[in-house]
């Protein structure tokens, strides 16, 4: 008998589903469950690694470490330690099969749809097998669960009225499409490269002259300051162009500003060639930030 139904994996900080398992009931009280799984997805970041909601047929539980959650629904006769044990092996085995860059980039739905083998794989595998390392591994979860129970909560944290969950405004509904970025292209990579590689000469070069500074005079300060300024600037840039910001375009202006005005200063300690290469390519990361757009809202394929 089948007491794992459903499952799925979300990025964390925005709940954005990156796979799910396709063969699931269609009936009414089950997609009811979907979408209180669908609206729980999206506030994990308020709750502890692990954590449960039952319900008179059906139960939710989810696993999270780093940004990457595991979420399933089960019969309410599935035990918990199963549940997360279940979960568990589905994490290590997302985590195994894609990097954490890929997860962090992914700006679509089910991204790693593909994945729903491995899904179906290891939900046959709790559902149908029973071996002594099975056996193991739930002696361990049901220990942890001892010492740290997971979070128990109420079917009212996990209820969607008319958009608007309990206590919440529709902004925090939805936070994953409205902070989802249009996929990144290859001019955009390029400037992340060359922006990481100034940041990287003004660091260098920074850190060397502080090192000869403290033994020759205080008046290098101003030139170190020129140097790690920059620095930081061109770091805050990447950030800018892989994630939404509010205020994005003052941001942007600011730390061109920053660039521009810190090459400057170092007239005297690099060559008209290096400062318009730097001036140069923080124009080329602020045209690619500003550029990338936020995408619209995608539908979740079926899944």
């Amino acid at each position: 008998m089948s007491m794992i139904f459903f499952a799925c994996v979300v990025r964390v900080r925005d709940g954005l589903p990156l796979s799910a398992s396709t063969d699931f009931y269609h009936t009414q009280d089950f997609l009811e469950w979907r979408r209180r799984l669908k609206s729980l997805a999206l506030r994990l970041t308020q709750y502890p690694g692990r954590g449960s909601a039952e319900g008179c047929d059906f139960s939710i539980h989810f696993s999270s470490f780093g940004d990457v959650a595991c979420m399933a629904i089960c019969s309410c006769q599935c035990p918990a330690a199963m549940a997360f044990c279940f979960l568990e092996t589905l994490w290590w085995e997302f985590t195994a099969s894609y990097d954490t860059t890929c997860i962090g980039l992914a700006s679509r739905p089910y991204a790693f749809l593909e994945f729903d083998s491995i899904i179906q794989k290891v939900k046959w595998h709790f559902n149908y097998v029973s071996s002594s390392q099975m056996e193991c591994s739930l002696e361990k979860i049901q220990e942890e669960l001892k010492l740290q129970p997971p979070a128990v909560l109420t079917l009212e944290d996990t209820d969607v009225a008319n958009g608007v969950m309990n206590g919440h405004t529709p902004m925090h509904l939805e936070p994953a499409p409205n902070f989802r970025m249009e996929p990144v292209t290859a001019l955009g990579i390029l400037s992340l490269i060359l922006n990481i590689m100034c940041a990287a000469l003004n660091l260098i070069r920074g850190v060397h002259l502080a090192e000869h500074s403290l033994e020759v005079a205080h008046e290098e300060i101003g030139n170190i300051l020129a140097f790690l300024v920059p620095f930081v600037a061109c770091i805050f840039q990447c950030y800018l162009y892989l994630f939404y910001s509010p205020a994005r375009t003052m941001k942007v202006v600011l730390m061109l500003l920053f660039i521009c005005l810190g090459n400057m200063y170092l007239h005297g300690l690099r060559n008209l060639w290096q400062i318009l290469f730097h001036i140069g390519v923080a124009f080329l990361s602020s045209y690619q930030i500003l550029t990338r757009q936020l995408q619209e809202k995608q539908s979740d394929c079926g899944v």
